[in-house]
């Protein structure tokens, strides 16, 4: 991979906005970024200013809704990955590395599940398999705090204000929470309130075993959202995972660390190498594990 980016460029497909950098026939799987619940495109600026470079394409989406993205009528996980795969499809892309953050980490999940053939790698940042617990009490709640200031009337503003530094890890600099807020802020609230709907929803926990792609999991040591237990219990039921924990980091890990994670990246791409073609037989029991 080479250094930073200089240029980042908008483009749009399939009615999704991606913020993108880097080689556009570069020889590497693209990397395609999918920024959390209360972020967008620019979530993922530091990996694409660090990552992207003539070998390497690294795209960053605003998740339908968000940022310049058309809004889905209807919106579940399926209808997400349909999206992207058709967003990608017509940018030419056949066979990507995707990254996720929070909910973009379970939209990654259902596309190694539902696209394997598409999915050459996974990085799973501060992500579960599941959301919530085994019955409906945590999500219930979960969703009624979430709710209860925009049915006061609570402004997106205020809102993001709030909740950004309250997920930020004790070594956040000024700019990433002030980024991170500016991000939130600027949410169409509609469009927040449908994601929320859609998060409470995600279940893979049974469905780790058809994740045969190699993954990297990166876990913020301060992250109370999506703890980093809870990811190192995840890797061990991947087929094919290594994890990475950043002590000092909060939620949003790949903010927050940027540098950390992009050598974490970028090593894991190299491992990956150059072949896009899907592995023989899809069973995962080949691949080689990451440190």
């Amino acid at each position: 991979m080479t250094g930073a980016a200089d240029n980042m460029d908008r483009l749009t497909a399939a009615g999704i906005s991606f913020l993108a950098g880097g080689g556009e026939q570069a020889g590497a799987a693209a990397l395609v970024c999918l920024h959390g619940i209360g972020g967008d495109a620019t979530s993922f600026r530091g990996q694409i200013a660090g990552l992207a470079g003539p070998d390497q394409r690294v795209l960053s989406w605003d998740m339908p809704g968000y940022g310049g993205s058309a809004p889905l009528a209807t919106m579940d996980f399926a209808a997400l990955c349909e999206r992207l795969a058709a967003a990608l499809d017509e940018l030419g892309l056949t066979r990507v590395v995707i990254a996720g953050q929070s909910i973009g980490g379970m939209i990654a999940q259902e596309m190694a599940i539902r696209h394997p053939d598409r999915v050459a790698g996974l990085v799973l940042i501060a992500t579960v398999p599941a959301f919530g617990g085994r019955d409906d009490s945590f999500r219930d709640t979960f969703l009624a705090a979430r709710l209860a200031p925009l049915d006061q009337g609570v402004g997106m503003d205020a809102l993001a204000t709030e909740a950004i530094p309250a997920v930020l890890g004790p070594d956040a600099d000024t700019a990433t929470r002030d980024d991170a807020i500016k991000a939130m802020a600027a949410i169409p609230e509609a469009a927040y309130r449908q994601v929320l709907a859609t998060l409470v929803t995600f279940n893979r926990r049974d469905d780790q075993h058809r994740i045969t792609c190699p993954c990297l999991l990166i876990a913020g040591g301060k992250d109370d959202n999506s703890p980093a237990r809870a990811m190192e219990r995840m890797a061990g039921r991947l087929p094919d995972a290594a994890l990475l924990v950043i002590e000092n980091a909060g939620h949003l890990v790949n903010s927050e660390a940027n540098r950390d994670c992009n050598e974490a990246i970028d090593a894991f791409l190299r491992d990956l190498g150059t072949d896009n073609d899907p592995p023989v037989g899809g069973d995962g029991q080949d691949h080689k594990h990451h440190a």
